[in-house]
Parts: structure tokens; sequence; C-alpha cells
């Protein structure tokens, strides 16, 4: 994309995302269906390479029950985190029929869909983001949730995949927000990595996106805490490539030295980032 300047950017209010709340409900059920798709033809017991510990079938269940638990929170308006006993049919049926885990998946979305859509956005509900304590973060969550999820099934299944850009850069504007909170920087410390320091910034630059949508992003880790913003600026290490697949970097659901993407500048540092940045 030809830049005839270095734009600067404010940074990005907390957790707020650029869809609307229908339209994530939308992706929601959408990005829902595309799993079932790989449920209902892929070998469900095969080993998800970027979840190892599950199969192609423990990783639907695991969806699934994201969403009834996020529906369920929503639906009674929880003042406080709940339970997977507190969630009907959380944990989804047994063994590895495609026809039933596909039917399960399609009504869990379903219910948590109609759930958001009563409550609408800004109903307060119970979440562990402490800026934002409304429905509206639920249906954000679970449409990048699912997204994310969705390509491990890809990569389990062994079939192409791809993720709408303005969804995809949603997803990772939502994750460089999560990743500033200060529960975020207590739980990334746990991994015995120090990402700061001076000099310390990161670019990520998405190649293929349409003039309008702002798919760059300026990682900061200059002082003692982590910020970003949406910016095309230079910096110590960029990473380049497909939305899609900077994405998938980011998320670590592909290798920085995959061929689908460009790293120029110190590889060693986004190394140090992907290690940092982690919930796992």
């Amino acid at each position: 994309m030809r830049r005839t300047s270095v734009r600067r950017m404010t940074h990005s209010v907390p957790l707020q995302g650029s869809l609307s709340h229908d339209a994530y409900c939308s992706q929601l059920l959408d990005e829902t269906g595309r799993l079932r798709e790989i449920v209902r033809s892929a070998d469900l017991s095969v080993t998800v390479p970027t979840c190892p510990d599950w199969t192609l079938a423990d990783l639907a269940r695991h969806v699934g029950g994201a969403h009834r638990w996020a529906g369920t929170l929503v639906a009674t308006r929880a003042e406080k985190a709940i339970g997977p006993d507190e969630v009907p049919g959380a944990a989804g049926p047994e063994g590895e029929d495609a026809a039933a885990l596909d039917a399960w998946l399609a009504e869990g979305a379903e219910r948590t869909v109609a759930a958001l859509r009563e409550a609408g956005p800004d109903a307060e509900v119970w979440t562990w983001a402490p800026p934002v304590q409304r429905a509206g973060f639920w249906a954000r969550r679970m449409t990048h949730e699912t997204v994310v999820h969705r390509v491990d099934a890809a990569l389990a299944a062994g079939v192409p995949f791809d993720v709408p850009q303005e969804v995809a850069a949603d997803c990772i504007e939502e994750w460089l927000q999560l990743c500033e909170l200060p529960e975020a920087a207590e739980r990334f410390a746990a991994h015995g990595v120090q990402p700061f320091g001076p000099g310390r910034t990161l670019h990520l630059h998405a190649t293929d996106t349409p003039d309008g949508l702002n798919a760059e992003w300026l990682l900061d880790l200059t002082g003692d805490r982590f910020t970003h913003r949406r910016a095309h600026e230079k910096a110590a290490v960029a990473l380049r490539g497909p939305l899609t697949d900077v994405l998938c970097v980011l998320y670590r659901r592909l290798p920085a030295d995959s061929d689908r993407v460009e790293v120029l500048g110190d590889r060693a540092l986004l190394d140090t980032w992907l290690t940092y940045a982690s919930f796992e």
C-alpha cells in the first residue's frame, strides 16, 4: 500500500471494537458455521497441532462450551463468574459423533446470540476484563475466540482458511487491547521473559488490505508497560504479510519463520514478544 507520509494516531479506546453489536452477533454465527463445516467432514480424532492436548472433537467441545458459558453470563446478567456446572449442556456430547457435535455447536451459538441480541451491547454483565462489564464484550470476545479456534480446526483438518479482513483487523486490535490490561501484564510476567527496554518497538503491517481499512500497528515496549497504536511507523522489527497470516503469527498459530510472512529487523525481539504475550 502506497504511503506518502507517516501517519500517527492516538491510542485506542480500551476494549472498544470496530464492528457493531449486531455485526459481532452475525459474525459469531458465521464463524461457528465455518467451524461446523470442518467438524462434519474431518477426522475428529486427529490431534490439533496448535493445541496438542486436544483432538478436533475436544476443540469443538471447548468452543461450544465457551459459547454456552458466555451466553449464560449474558442471559442471567451475571454479576460474578460462574462455573461450568452452572451452564446447561456445557460439556457437550461424548465421543466423536460428528452429527451430534455439529448440532450441539449450532444450538449453543444460536442460544448465545439470542441472549446477546436480547441484552444489547450495554447490558451490565460480569467480564474478566475490568474496564468493561457489558454484554458487548462477550459478543466481540466470542467472535474472536471462534475465529482463532476455527483456524486451529482448519490446521488440524489440513484445509485452507482465511478470515474476513475487517474481522481479522478487529481480532488483532482486541488482542492488543487485552494485552494492555494490568491483569495481562501480571499473567505474562509468569513466563519469565522481559520484553521491555529502550528502542523496543514492533510494527505489524498487513500487505493485502484495501484503502480505508487501517491494518497497521505499532507495539511500544520502550516504557515499563505495553502500549500500542494504529500507525505506520518505523520500528525495531516489522512483521509483514497478509492480514490473516499476521493475525495467526500474533496468536502463535503460524510460526514467525513461515514463508507466508516477512520479518524485517530484530527477529529476536519479535520472538521475545510472542513468548511473553501468551495467556497459555
